[in-house]
């Protein structure tokens, strides 16, 4: 049966949430701090977390930034009442799966629960070390080095070069590549794309200005290149 675990303090919602949730089929652990989130995904990891941003004492933020520290494997949706666009950024770059904002309607919100446990295996824990050039990232373990000396990525960064890697030769538009790394439910636009890539060439290439791993295709989009 597969686990999830709700972080959410509002006892109103963890309810509503527990009961949906159970009817659903599914086994419902529900925590009301961070502290605790912590503690139940260390003693019995769930396949999905949702989980609130404005917790008492250890915040949200946190937990997902912990979280992705011990690996990718878990999705994590964040249900909470902050809209602004900041905090969705920061949580999506510190490996948030998806964002939905409270007040939220029931029906989507289990669909959304149900598009992350259709997750390619491309996002499978068990996949393989990505080496290229001085380059060595371990996407279960989250940790990239270059020429023996770490390199700190953000999530999304782990994501976008784990994707162009694995499809490394071919050319990716903006469009499959926002589909693919950020979600078809991703509000932002191309532009994303352009803004993390550089971002990326800037710590993986020795000569951003002239890649020779991400590499731009004029009016097309993006392609690795080993």
């Amino acid at each position: 049966m597969t686990r999830i675990l709700v972080v959410e303090d509002d006892t109103a919602i963890t309810e509503g949430l527990r009961f949906t949730l159970d009817a659903a089929g599914f086994e419902v652990d529900v925590v009301q701090d961070g502290e605790s989130a912590l503690q139940a995904i260390r003693t019995t990891p769930p396949e999905v977390v949702i989980l609130d941003l404005g917790l008492p004492g250890l915040d949200g933020l946190e937990v997902l930034k912990r979280l992705r520290q011990r690996g990718p494997s878990i999705a994590v949706l964040v249900l909470t009442a902050r809209s602004m666009e900041l905090d969705k950024v920061r949580a999506l770059d510190l490996g948030a799966d998806d964002y939905v904002t409270k007040p939220f309607g029931l029906a989507e919100l289990m669909a959304r629960i149900r598009a992350l446990l259709r997750r390619p295996a491309s996002q499978d824990p068990a996949r393989a070390k990505i080496v290229f050039g001085e380059i060595e990232v371990d996407p279960r373990r989250y940790t990239a080095m270059r020429a023996g000396r770490p390199l700190e990525l953000t999530a999304r960064e782990f994501r976008l070069l784990e994707y162009l890697f694995h499809n490394r030769g071919l050319v990716l538009s903006r469009e499959q590549i926002l589909d693919n790394v950020w979600g078809r439910d991703c509000a932002s636009g191309p532009r994303t794309v352009d803004v993390h890539l550089a971002k990326l060439r800037k710590k993986i290439e020795r000569q951003p200005d002239d890649p020779k791993h991400l590499v731009t295709v004029r009016a097309a989009g993006y392609t690795f290149r080993v």
